[in-house]
C-alpha cells in the first residue's frame, strides 16, 4: 500500500498549497442540489479523517455553505480520499476502488438533500470568518514547499496514527479470530453488516486504516459486501463526530448524517453480495500467498521504509512541540479545549489562537485537550474564536 499512500499524502499537499479556501466555499452556499453535489464532489478526494474534516466543515459553514452542503461535504469526506482510493485500488481491486467513492458520492448527496428539505428552521446568522486562512504561498517554489510539508509532514500526522491502528487491528482479526466465526456469520448477511456497523462507529478508523481491516474480514470468510460497510461505517461515523455535529447543526443534521451513512454502505453492501460477481472482488493479495518466499520489490520496499520514516518523524515531531516552549510569564492562561481528537486538530486550534491579537504564543497539548495561551488577548476573544472554528473552549481556573 505505501506506494499508493505516499502518493495520496502528495496530492493532499498540492491541493492544499495550490487551492484557495474561498474559491470553494463561494459554490456551497444556498438550498437546492446543486450545493449538495458540488459539496460531495469537493471532499470525495480530500484525505481528511472524520475528525479532521469537523474543522473543514465548520470553516465552510461559518462561510456561507448551507446545512445540506456541510452534511454532504462531512460524509463525503472521511469515508474516501485520493489517498484511500489508490491503497484501496492496490489491497483490494478497482471494484472496490470504484464502488467507494461512488457509494461517497450517492450517501452523501441523499443525506445533504434530506438535510436541506427537512430543516424548517430559519437560516442562522453566519459567522464570517477571517480571510487571514485564505492566503497562499507567494511563488510555485514556495508553494511546492508547503505542498510537501503539508503532505509528508501534516497529512502523515493527522492519518499515520489511524492507519497503524488499522493495520495492527487487521492482524489482530487475522490472527486471533477464528476462521469458524466469520463462516457462520456470514450465513446472515444482513446481520453481519448491522454488527458490523456497531463494531465500527467506536473503532475510529480513518478511511485507509479501514482498508486492511476490510481484508482480514474477507480472508476470514466474511462477504465483500460485509468489508465494502467497513470500509465506508468506519471512517465516517465516529463519537466524536456525532457529539460535536449535535452541538454545532442540532439533531436533526446529526440524525441524517448518521442514517445516511449506515444505510448507504448496508444497501451498497448487499447489492454487492447480491447483484454483482462474486470473482470480482478476490483482493489481490488473496493470490500472493504462495509467492510469499519470492524477493520483496525494490521500489515497494523503499517505498515502505519512506512511509515509516515519515511515521516516525512525525510521531517525535508531535511530542517534541507538545513538550516544549515552556515560557514563564504571568500573562500565560490555560484552556480546556474539547473536541480536539488528532494533530490536525491541534494544529488547527494553535493557528485560530495564534492569529489573534495580543497572543504571544500558543501551545495546545492534545493528549490532555489544552491549549496555554501567553498575552493578554481576553478569554472571551480567545474562547469566541475557537468555538467559530468548531471546538469547545472553557478557561481553567489557576491551581
Amino acid at each position: 500500500m505505501s506506494p499508493y499512500i505516499l502518493l495520496g499524502f502528495l496530492v493532499a499537499g498540492i491541493l492544499h498549497a495550490f487551492v484557495r479556501p474561498s474559491a470553494m466555499s463561494r459554490h456551497l452556499g444556498g438550498r437546492g442540489i446543486r450545493p449538495v453535489v458540488k459539496a460531495a464532489l469537493f471532499g470525495i478526494p480530500l484525505p481528511l479523517c472524520s475528525c479532521g474534516v469537523l474543522p473543514a466543515a465548520v470553516s465552510l459553514y461559518r462561510r456561507g455553505a448551507s446545512k445540506g452542503a456541510t452534511t454532504s461535504f462531512l460524509i463525503a469526506t472521511p469515508q474516501t480520499g485520493v489517498d484511500s482510493i489508490a491503497a484501496t485500488y492496490s489491497l483490494l481491486g478497482l471494484p472496490f476502488a470504484i464502488l467507494r467513492p461512488l457509494a461517497a458520492l450517492l450517501g452523501s448527496v441523499a443525506g445533504g438533500f434530506a438535510v436541506d428539505r427537512s430543516d424548517k428552521d430559519e437560516e442562522k446568522a453566519v459567522c464570517r470568518l477571517s480571510t487571514e486562512d485564505d492566503r497562499l504561498p507567494e511563488g510555485f517554489l514556495a508553494r511546492c514547499i508547503a505542498a510537501v510539508r503539508y503532505g509528508f509532514v501534516d497529512m502523515v500526522a493527522s492519518v499515520g496514527k489511524w492507519l497503524v491502528i488499522g493495520l495492527v487491528v487487521a492482524a489482530l482479526i487475522t490472527v486471533f479470530v477464528p476462521d469458524s466465526f466469520f463462516t457462520s456469520l456470514s450465513q446472515y448477511p444482513l446481520l453481519a453488516m448491522i454488527a458490523v456497523v456497531i463494531v465500527a462507529i467506536p473503532m475510529y478508523i480513518c478511511a485507509t486504516g479501514s482498508i486492511p481491516i476490510a481484508l482480514s474480514l474477507m480472508l476470514k470468510g466474511l462477504s465483500p459486501g460485509i468489508a465494502f460497510v467497513m470500509l465506508m461505517a468506519g471512517p465516517a461515523a465516529n463519537f466524536a463526530s456525532i457529539i460535536l455535529l449535535g452541538k454545532t447543526y442540532g439533531k436533526r443534521t446529526t440524525a441524517a448524517y448518521v442514517a445516511s451513512v449506515v444505510v448507504t454502505a448496508i444497501l451498497f453492501g448487499l447489492a454487492i453480495d447480491l447483484l454483482l460477481p462474486a470473482s470480482w472482488f478476490i483482493p489481490p493479495t488473496t493470490s500472493l500467498h504462495e509467492a510469499c518466499h519470492t524477493d520483496l520489490p525494490v521500489f515497494d520496499t523503499l517505498c515502505s521504509a519512506l512511509l515509516v520514516a515519515l511515521l516516525i518523524f512525525a510521531a517525535i515531531s508531535h511530542r517534541h512541540h507538545n513538550h516544549s516552549h515552556k515560557i514563564s510569564t504571568d500573562m500565560k492562561k490555560t484552556y480546556k479545549i474539547d473536541g480536539m481528537a488528532c494533530p490536525h486538530c491541534s494544529a488547527n486550534v494553535e493557528k485560530t489562537i495564534r492569529a489573534l491579537d495580543g497572543v504571544e504564543d500558543v501551545v495546545v497539548n492534545l493528549s490532555a485537550g489544552t491549549a496555554e495561551v501567553t498575552g493578554d488577548a481576553s478569554a472571551a476573544k480567545v474562547s469566541e474564536a475557537v468555538r467559530l472554528a468548531g471546538y469547545n473552549c472553557t478557561e481553567l481556573a489557576e491551581a
